[in-house]
């Protein structure tokens, strides 16, 4: 059934306002709590006859669930067999609560490693044969050291057709508890390294996703939606069916129907410099043959497994691609960004900023906020109400200037330390411009104020502005760069 078909199934039967929205932790991908390490080790646990209070399976269940996932990798066993005893635990592992979930990665983690002793050989033998003709023939020996049971035994829980599925979720599961429990980290590591591999865009296939896409496909994007939220079903419509809008999702062949990345694109006349009209149900669309800019202004990955696996960089090209070859007229590729951090970080770090002020914009946002010189708690209880600030407001330029200074300037380990400027700078995009008032809803105010931001996709300065970003320089343009605190 398409999306249309069930939308008038919906209408018929009096439905016409339901959005199936999913709970805030699946749409959101809010942590869980994390179930709390147990005190001894597996191996421990394993010799022991009783459990502790703060252990979950006994030490005869855990006995049994290793020796299950040891028969996984028996070597007598065919790779089907083998999958299909991978089946049987990840049934048990579904069953599992938290906590007896932590014991499964416990015992991967702790009972799967790489042999120390056969590593250090190969390891030292590698060493000692660089420079000689015998250094391919080590080098072939250490890789074969560094593979693990536990890297196998992964690898067979995705023989079945729903293991990818369990793998994903499984990761999922276990990302919020590394934190607490460094022993987990190896486990995270081969999961991610795995992921990095199966999930490689040439593997994975670009598909538009419009209003006659099958109706479950249209609720997870509801679903998974993390920038602006979906609030209707004439909502999503207009995102997906009006002529001036696009939607495409990057799929893997073992997750059909399920978005691993998904873009929201407006196609229009000039870069925008606000959410709302683009939201807008009723405005006028841009007729595709006459709009020159395309609009990025959603991207939401919506698997917490596939954490650290990167797809944005590949998505945005392949889309731009797709459309440059449907409407050539495009030349412009821009998005309309949130900036999630700027709130949080302005809060401390205004004090940093005030001695950067010049004395003219000091004396004004004193008298502004009473007091001489300005205070930071004062400064931030003023910028309370943004909304209000006129176009020549001294505080709307100063919080103008500090998100200049935050996208432009703020590094963290020699990254952005905005999320979403990050992303984008890192895939070779410029910080073009700041929009007062971008986002006028409370999650933009809560963010940033309402401001928001777009970075421009100039194809031509991509790699350009990557080396930059390697060597700690942030691309922006003129405009952004004027606004940059001028001491200090």
């Amino acid at each position: 059934m398409s999306a249309t078909e069930w939308f008038q199934a919906r209408l018929r039967s009096g439905e016409k306002s339901k959005v199936p929205v999913a709970s805030e932790g699946a749409a959101k991908g809010a942590s869980k709590s994390a179930p709390k390490p147990s005190a001894r080790s597996t191996a421990e646990r394993l010799q022991a006859t009783l459990r502790k209070a703060d252990e979950a399976l006994s030490p005869r269940a855990l006995r049994r669930v290793l020796a299950d996932l040891q028969a996984v990798i028996d070597p007598r066993v065919s790779e089907v067999e083998g999958g299909r005893r991978a089946h049987a635990i990840a049934d048990g592992y579904r069953a599992a609560t938290p906590e007896e979930r932590r014991d499964y990665w416990a015992l991967m983690s702790e009972h799967f490693a790489a042999d120390a002793q056969k590593l250090e050989i190969a390891r030292n033998q590698h060493q000692a044969s660089v420079g000689t003709p015998d250094e391919g023939q080590a080098e072939l020996r250490l890789r074969r050291a560094l593979v693990s049971p536990r890297m196998r035994l992964l690898q067979r829980f995705a023989v079945e057709p729903e293991g990818m599925r369990f793998l994903v979720d499984l990761r999922a599961d276990l990302l919020p508890c590394l934190k607490a429990d460094k022993r987990l980290l190896a486990l995270d590591a081969e999961l991610e390294h795995l992921f990095s591999t199966w999930f490689d865009v040439a593997f994975l296939e670009l598909r538009r996703i419009d209003w006659d896409s099958p109706a479950s496909l249209i609720e997870k994007l509801i679903r998974y939606e993390a920038v602006h939220d979906i609030k209707s079903w004439s909502d999503v419509k207009n995102r997906l069916d009006d002529s001036d809008r696009r939607c495409y999702g990057f799929f893997h062949p073992r997750l059909p129907n399920e978005p691993l990345i998904f873009v929201e694109v407006a196609l229009v006349d000039r870069i925008s410099d606000g959410i709302t009209p683009l939201l807008d149900e009723a405005a006028v669309p841009v007729l595709p043959a006459r709009a020159t800019t395309a609009i990025f202004y959603s991207i939401s990955n919506t698997q917490n497994g596939l954490r650290g696996v990167s797809f944005g960089d590949s998505l945005i090209k392949r889309v731009v691609e797709t459309l440059q070859d449907e409407l050539p007229r495009l030349k412009t590729f821009a998005t309309l960004s949130p900036i999630p951090g700027f709130r949080t970080w302005l809060a401390k770090n205004a004090a940093d900023l005030l001695p950067r002020l010049d004395e003219k914009r000091e004396a004004e946002l004193g008298r502004l906020v009473g007091s001489l010189p300005p205070t930071a708690d004062r400064l931030l209880a003023a910028a309370d109400s943004a909304a209000t600030f006129d176009a020549k407001s001294p505080l709307r330029q100063w919080l103008r200037q500090a998100a200049a200074e935050y996208l432009g300037r703020a590094l963290v380990d020699g990254t952005p330390a905005d999320p979403v400027a990050r992303f984008h700078l890192g895939n070779g995009a410029r910080v073009e411009r700041l929009n007062w008032a971008g986002d006028p809803s409370p999650k933009g105010h809560k963010q940033s104020y309402g401001l928001m931001v777009n970075y421009l996709y100039d194809l031509k300065r991509l790699d350009k502005h990557r080396t930059w970003l390697a060597d700690g320089k942030v691309a922006v343009s003129g405009d952004i760069e004027s606004l940059y605190f001028k001491k200090g």
